[in-house]
Formats: structure tokens, C-alpha cells, sequence
């Protein structure tokens, strides 16, 4: 377990919980997950997935998972520009039009998008 996943979609949780080291909060809204990944990236650690993969935008999706080093180091400032510029990115989004208070059936297709992207890349980083 080199990388960390920071989520707040509660099936990437349950898929994960038990071989990766996780970092999940079920309130956390799209925003605070970036936010959270931010600081973490002040403290060393580095991005190992970019946080606006995938085609669903910041406004339209309240899930967000991104992985990030377990080791850290000095900071990465190419890290930290990532996780700005997707901060910027997300709030102009989220500001031109919110999130839609969508209906439970709509939320649980967004979890499993946000799953399978991580899903995509597991293999490969983990």
C-alpha cells in the first residue's frame, strides 16, 4: 500500500477499505475532497491521479475520489499547481451553475462512474 485514496463515495470505500489505505468522509462535498487533497499535498505528499479525470464535471457530480503518495517528500509543486488549478477549475464551475439536488437513483450512477475510474487505474498505482 504505496498510495492513499481520498474519497467521498462510499463504494469506493466498501470496494477498497480493506486493502488500501483510505481517507473517507461521507460529507465531504466534490470541493472539499480537492481542498483536503491540497493540504495534504502542503504536507508532502504527491498526486497520482489527476483530480479532473473523467468527463463528468465538478458541477454536475458530488463524488470525487483521487489517490495520492502514502510516502512523503519536499512538495511537489507540479502537485500542488494540479490541485490548484482543479480547485479554480471546480469552484468556477460549481459558482456558473451548482450541483442539482439529484435523486438517490442518479446519486448511485455517479458513485459508479467515480468507481470505475478508479477501478481504471488501481492496477497500475497501487
Amino acid at each position: 500500500m504505496k498510495n492513499i485514496i481520498v474519497t467521498n463515495n462510499k463504494y469506493v470505500c466498501e470496494k477498497y477499505k480493506d486493502t488500501v489505505e483510505i481517507k473517507y468522509d461521507e460529507k465531504f462535498t466534490y470541493l472539499d475532497v480537492l481542498e483536503y487533497v491540497r493540504d495534504q499535498i502542503h504536507k508532502g505528499h504527491k498526486l497520482m491521479t489527476h483530480p479532473l479525470s473523467g468527463s463528468v464535471k465538478p458541477n454536475e457530480t458530488p463524488y470525487k475520489t483521487i489517490i495520492i503518495s502514502k510516502d512523503k517528500s519536499s512538495m511537489d509543486y507540479d502537485s500542488l499547481m494540479i490541485i490548484e488549478d482543479s480547485i479554480a477549475t471546480a469552484k468556477k464551475f460549481i459558482k456558473n451553475k451548482p450541483t442539482p439536488n439529484w435523486t438517490e437513483k442518479v446519486l448511485a450512477d455517479f458513485r459508479i462512474i467515480d468507481l470505475s475510474l478508479i477501478e481504471n487505474v488501481m492496477d497500475k498505482i497501487i
